[in-house]
């Protein structure tokens, strides 16, 4: 068989784009196809706009503080119009950039999208089709909303960025971390925020005492935070009540979604306030509501299952622990495979992809001890095991602080941090460490190197203490406060 290409990669995002030009570099011939733009869901709707919009939402909080640390500074008003073009035009500076690399990585782009025809060849929208001997499939994911009458007056997080006004008022439903990230988000730009969640508490699979902290401090800094609360009923809120004043008022209030061209972003035609009934019963009107309650791998009208890649029930491609699909030929990275949703990870999975078929060293992708974080104020980062899945393993020691940071408590706010560290008995290994603080993402990445190494609490004893800092306490803890 003649191959117009060596490798071809369906999908332009941080996963995609990494393995093309690295399968590039070792001599092969690489085409790359986008159907929106390139970037993916991290760079174009994703970590990027979402953490310059977790920056713009501290300042207010920064203010107040100066005031206690002598500055003579006013309250401004936060003017998000001219904060979302600026942020588009970064967005747009670095979809750039990925473009450039491409291009000068000498991968061949397509602005079109691409659908399998057979294990080597696809076909793109814009009618040609390209044989390749490999098939790298990195086309990520996309937000879904519940199976709820209405549910399409809502938005999720692909809309988010491209509101052309700040809601006075947002219901977000989901209790992960995207819904936490948003709650904490708008509530610092000013928006009301009341955030329903069914479970009995936000940030399910992380550690017990370290979400309990982040939701005690997001009511305290104003998110109307409701567990065991989920929407039942949904309606615009003129139909549901046409004589409302509030439902009026909001509709003048709330100016829409714009610029959005991917097909898989939902285009909302309905600007106006959203009436609400929750299962407690409580009736209310919202100028937006948002739901994040979670994301499927974007597979679907792809021909993927007509030539025999195997499509598990959540809607991922299925793949073996080298990233390969059913079909030889075919491999896929990146959330479409729903394994860790992280776009470091997926990029992990591009570079162990290019060494299993282009470099001849196989490879598998270490999905051990991930550091994360997660963009909350205060933000939580953690690695490892939580206390509650190291005690079901085997017997452990916990260390663990809670305290006013300097910096804050001059200024006379509550805010408190965490830090702790899940301990083997038998090991001495950290198998886990959790942090909830201001940069606690900072902190854990640096700490995730230690216990990578496999680092044991006396190696943590050994180290001497930065003071004064916050992540000193993660070296002076002594005596453990429990075991399990």
């Amino acid at each position: 068989m003649s191959f117009d290409y060596d490798l071809f990669v369906i999908g332009g995002g941080s996963g995609g784009v990494r393995a093309a030009r690295v399968a590039s570099s070792e001599g092969a011939s690489v085409a790359l196809a986008e159907e929106y733009r390139m970037g993916g869901t991290c760079v174009i709707r994703g970590c990027v706009p979402k953490k310059l919009m977790v920056f713009a939402s501290e300042y207010r909080e920064m203010f107040k503080d100066a005031r206690s640390y002598g500055w003579d500074v006013q309250d401004g008003d936060f003017n998000w119009p001219e904060f979302q073009s600026t942020m588009s035009g970064e967005l747009d500076r670095l979809e750039q950039i990925y473009r450039d690399l491409l291009k000068s990585s000498n991968v061949t782009i397509f602005d079109a999208r691409a659908v399998m025809i057979d294990p080597h060849t696809v076909r793109l929208s814009t009618g040609e089709e390209k044989i390749a001997k490999h098939i790298l499939i990195a086309t990520g994911g996309h937000p879904v909303k519940p199976d709820l009458q209405n549910a399409e007056l809502g938005i999720t997080s692909n809309e988010i960025f491209k509101l052309k006004t700040l809601p006075k008022s947002i219901l977000i439903v989901g209790g992960g971390y995207i819904a936490c990230e948003f709650a904490c988000i708008l509530n610092g730009m000013g928006v009301e925020v009341v955030q329903y969640y069914r479970g009995a508490q936000i940030l399910r699979g992380f550690d017990d005492e370290a979400r309990g902290l982040v939701a005690e401090l997001m009511r305290e800094k104003g998110v109307d935070l409701r567990t065991g609360t989920n929407i039942v009923e949904m309606a615009r809120a003129d139909d549901h009540d046409p004589d409302s004043p509030q439902a009026t008022a909001s509709d003048a209030a709330f100016g829409g979604v714009s610029g959005l061209e991917k097909p898989n972003d939902h285009i909302v035609n309905y600007n106006g306030p959203v009436w609400v009934k929750a299962t407690n019963g409580n009736e209310r009107v919202f100028d937006k509501v948002m739901f994040a309650t979670g994301r499927t791998p974007n597979t679907k009208d792809m021909g993927l299952q007509d030539i025999g890649v195997k499509i598990g029930r959540r809607g991922e491609i299925e793949v073996d622990d080298y990233s390969q699909t059913a079909i030889p030929s075919i491999y896929a990275i990146g959330d479409v495979t729903n394994r860790v949703q992280l776009t470091p990870v997926a990029i992990r999975e591009g570079m162990a992809f290019v060494e299993t078929v282009f470099k001849g060293n196989p490879t598998k992708p270490d999905h051990d001890l991930i550091p994360s974080a997660i963009f909350t104020q205060p933000e939580m980062g953690t690695i490892g095991l939580s206390e509650e899945e190291a005690r079901d393993k085997e017997p452990v020691e916990i260390y663990c602080t809670s305290f006013r940071p300097m910096q804050t408590a001059f200024a006379g706010r509550p805010d408190r941090v965490l830090m702790k560290l899940v301990v083997s008995v038998e090991t001495r290994k950290v198998l886990g460490c959790h942090i909830v603080a201001p940069h606690a993402g900072e902190m854990i990445q640096l700490a995730g190197i230690a216990i990578k190494m496999g680092a044991t609490k006396e190696d943590f004893d050994r180290t001497v203490a930065v003071h004064p800092t916050m992540s000193e306490e993660i070296v002076t803890m002594k005596t453990p406060v429990r075991t399990a």
